[in-house]
């Protein structure tokens, strides 16, 4: 198997120990690997100090400018006052390199889940994503590209298409569902035009960690370009959710009511584009364990009953 399809062989515990010494911490021989398949995270014990937690980032994803970018933003946000979790700050750099692995430290931030259902929290959400995307107003990601089609829809399905997991007798269906689901989207963002904004991009309640005195962000990895509304869809279960989520949005963010229009859509996307991921990776060995299912052709049924019917919705929408 190909270094490619394990990117993380080399990626010892001695490595990742050696990598936080020669960024100037001396650890302790502690090491806890953290939930992570896209980059491996480590929280490293320190002597005399507090944990710091590792990110070792996957070979060939993001360049190194984009990678500069998310963590620019990171510490804009943080300057900003904004309980951001943003790497530190090493000899003038973020994004350090070893062995062949670049990687970046951030302090550990505990916490646990937000309460989805909860008003307060909710509308607490809504007033820090809305001071989030003021900041992320101010200037555009030129390295990170955007929430589209093109990247989420097209691109994913010819991963799909390319990985052999798909099997033969459904390519063509799978093809000409997401060539149709595609357009569709894209005449929806086109009628409202969006403005786009830099975005946490991945804003889900598991990258929200609460504590005693709040809320903080963590995982800027997938930040990108976007509407408004893609930091906003997955934190509100519910209808009612999403209004005290708006509200408190409003008292320091105007909000483009129209976005609302595109919150299927962008459902939709993230379900073709978490395929495409899966089968863009299955050759890293952590994907077929953690994701097994998806070797098997009922997943793949399955998966094209729910575009078709995503698909009826928006045209009966």
């Amino acid at each position: 198997m190909s270094a490619a399809a394990t990117p993380y062989a080399d990626l010892s515990p001695d490595l990742v120990l050696d990598a936080v010494d020669a960024a100037g911490f001396a650890t302790d021989g502690r090491l806890l690997a953290l939930a992570s398949y896209e980059n491996r995270v480590y929280q490293v014990g320190v002597e005399d100090g507090a944990p710091l937690v590792a990110k070792f980032y996957r070979p060939g994803r993001w360049s190194d400018a984009a990678i500069a970018e998310e963590h620019a933003f990171a510490l804009e946000l943080s300057d900003a006052e904004l309980p951001v979790v943003a790497p530190l700050v090493i000899g003038r750099r973020t994004l350090l390199e070893h062995a062949g692995f670049r990687y970046a430290l951030y302090p550990r931030r505990g916490g646990r889940a937000p309460e989805l259902e909860s008003a307060d929290h909710l509308a607490w959400m809504g007033r820090l994503l809305a001071r989030m995307h003021g900041v992320g107003a101010r200037a555009r990601f030129c390295e990170r590209g955007s929430i589209d089609t093109d990247t989420f829809i097209r691109a994913a399905a010819r991963a799909v298409l390319a990985s052999g997991l798909l099997p033969d007798r459904l390519d063509g269906t799978y093809r000409a569902r997401t060539d149709t689901l595609a357009s569709i989207i894209d005449a929806r963002f086109a009628a409202i035009e969006p403005t786009r904004i830099r975005l946490h991009g991945d804003c889900h309640g598991g990258n929200v960690l609460w504590t005693d005195t709040g809320p903080h962000f963590v995982d800027l990895d997938d930040a990108r370009m976007g509407p408004a509304v893609q930091d906003l869809w997955m934190l509100a279960p519910s209808s009612r959710a999403r209004d005290t989520l708006l509200e408190g949005y409003a008292e320091f963010r105007d909000f483009d009511f129209r976005e609302l229009s595109v919150i299927e859509p962008l459902r939709i996307m993230r379900q073709v584009h978490w395929a495409g991921w899966v089968a863009a990776r299955w050759h890293d060995p952590a994907f077929p364990r953690a994701f097994g299912y998806v070797g098997e052709a009922r997943w793949w049924e399955q998966h094209l009953n729910d575009l078709a019917e995503a698909e009826s919705h928006l045209v009966d929408d």
